[in-house]
């Protein structure tokens, strides 16, 4: 009887091993296909969702569809729901946000907001019977930019750090989705070491040695610290950026505004690039997806480096 009850502690010991090992949850990777980020922007970008403006079916519709891809990715509600809402006017409106809470207990404590904004502005002058402006590259890509960064971070669940994914609403109306959370979440005292926006990453460069480029470059060593993570050229400076000031012109700006941290925004388009803003023609057909896959599959790990880094090395430069 004794060896049986010593035998059955063995099997029970063996079997808990296995399933820690083999467990389904933990250590997966990710890597972004083609064909996947051209299907997520192509149902952000649809006729059906009609320019994805505030307060219509449509942005509705594109809400529920973050929510549903950051549900399946096993991110959590930060608030009571992934719902973050607010008045625009007359009109309710929503951010999205997914919480990955960290797995370092002191770290977890920190918090990386990784976001885009989803909306749009819906309709536009009309070119060939088409007033609908779908927004592609403006901003359908960093929305499945974003997506597509919460199924890496959720597939490994090794991120030390907490790590906020939001799309934001009513970026349109005056970056007022973005300047509510971030007044939301520093009303609340969290610890946020930095954030980074991505806008407009569905087209590449063409003359330049960098895949993407941050606003506000002078403003941090962000770009440097990516580039040596990513152990090449990734991110660069954009002087047309600079010289239209668009630090201060996406959500990125409100975080920096509010916390006084590293909030940069992450784009490969500062409009010499792209001819369709705020046009009827930023289509799904416009875009890059080889290239924009290529970027995102590139932000992660360099992103996942960012997150799990032991100190705080993204610093804000001095004036």
């Amino acid at each position: 009887m004794k060896k049986i009850i010593l035998l059955s502690a063995v099997l029970l010991v063996v079997s808990a091993c296995k399933t820690k090992v083999s467990n389904p949850e933990t250590q997966k990777d990710y890597t972004l296909t083609t064909q996947e980020v051209t299907n997520m922007v192509s149902i952000l970008a649809s006729d059906d969702l009609q320019g994805r403006d505030v307060g219509t079916a449509g942005i509705a519709e594109a809400a529920n569809y973050v929510e549903t891809n950051f549900k399946s990715a096993g991110l959590k509600p930060y608030f009571n729901s992934f719902r973050d809402v607010f008045q625009v006017g007359d009109l309710e409106a929503f951010n999205v946000v997914g919480f990955l809470e960290g797995q370092d207990e002191k770290l977890k404590n920190e918090f990386v907001v990784i976001g885009a904004h989803y909306d749009h502005i819906g309709q536009s002058k009309t070119v060939a019977n088409d007033s609908i402006a779908n927004g592609a590259n403006d901003n359908a890509a960093g929305t499945a930019g974003v997506i597509a960064l919460a199924k890496y971070f959720g597939a490994k669940k090794a991120n030390k750090r907490s790590v906020l994914f939001v799309t934001f609403s009513a970026e349109e109306k005056g970056l007022l989705g973005s300047k509510h959370i971030a007044k939301r979440l520093k009303e609340a005292d969290i610890d946020l070491y930095t954030m980074i926006n991505l806008e407009m990453i569905g087209v590449p460069f063409k003359d330049r040695d960098y895949q993407a480029f941050i606003t506000g470059f002078e403003k941090s060593n962000l770009a440097e610290v990516i580039n040596k993570h990513a152990g090449s050229k990734l991110i660069g400076a954009s002087d047309v950026a600079k010289k239209y000031g668009l630090f201060k012109r996406s959500d990125n700006y409100a975080f920096f505004t509010e916390f006084n941290v590293p909030s940069h925004t992450i784009s490969s388009c500062d409009l010499t690039n792209f001819d369709y803003y705020h046009h009827v023609d930023d289509e799904v057909d416009k875009l890059d997806y080889t290239f924009m896959t290529n970027l995102i599959n590139n932000l992660g790990p360099v992103l996942e480096k960012v997150v799990n880094a032991s100190e705080k090395e993204i610093i804000l430069n001095e004036n």
